[in-house]
């Protein structure tokens, strides 16, 4: 079957999850605590990020979930702010991420573009943060679409913001693929009658991610190939 355009998720697909997040989460923590250490140590149990490991345990709610989720789990540790003010710093300080692609971005994204596919990224970062990251990669104008889980679509699993990408670009679900590394990214494919591809790029490992993909890939470099097959 020939597809006429590919959305990817951002997080764990386009750019390495632990590479990006971890370090950057684990300062994170370090500020919003005050150099509390029971305080950055409940901040982190809230996100279930292991500090000995300076990573985000595979349960985290973080890992898929959006901005706003993640405001919400750490503004019950820090009850003198607000979650409009938690949402607004983690997107800022998201924005200025060290970014760690899953493969050289910039070569990847235009051989899919020579094969005539229309790309897009649709995450549940805030929408700031997805343009300034891959303003940042020096791809953000590759894409015919990008959007956040705020951009007014909803957020995965839900399929409404993956339809939208299909209307902004005109090509109908079936002839879409969705690439990501979350079940989220999944779920929300397949219910908008896309095809399903996943990565290992995430913190989720085959097992979970296989009952819901057409395909597992080992990183998005290895579309080219499947698509070909």
């Amino acid at each position: 079957m020939r597809y006429d355009a590919i959305l990817f998720d951002k997080d764990g697909t386009l750019f390495d999850f632990g590479g990006t997040w971890n370090v950057w989460a684990a300062n994170l923590l370090k500020d919003l605590s005050g150099g509390d250490p029971a305080l950055k140590q409940d901040l982190a149990d809230r996100i279930h990020f292991d500090l000995d490991s300076v990573s985000f345990r595979p349960d985290s709610p973080v890992i898929a979930g959006t901005n706003r989720e993640a405001s919400f789990l750490l503004q019950q540790g820090l009850p003198d702010r607000s979650i409009d003010d938690l949402d607004r710093f983690l997107a800022e300080r998201a924005a200025l991420a060290p970014l760690v692609p899953a493969v050289p971005l910039a070569g990847f994204l235009d051989s899919l573009a020579a094969r005539s596919l229309r790309l897009g990224v649709m995450t549940n970062d805030a929408e700031i943060s997805a343009h300034a990251q891959l303003r940042a990669a020096g791809v953000l104008e590759r894409f015919d679409f990008v959007a956040g889980a705020d951009s007014g679509h909803g957020a995965k699993p839900s399929p409404d913001p993956l339809l939208a990408f299909c209307r902004s670009v005109g090509v109908a679900p079936g002839r879409t693929v969705m690439v990501g590394d979350s079940t989220h990214d999944l779920i929300a494919g397949r219910a908008a009658g896309m095809t399903v591809v996943a990565v290992l790029t995430g913190p989720a490992e085959v097992a979970e991610l296989q009952p819901h993909a057409d395909v597992v890939l080992p990183d998005i470099g290895h579309l080219p190939e499947w698509l070909d097959a």
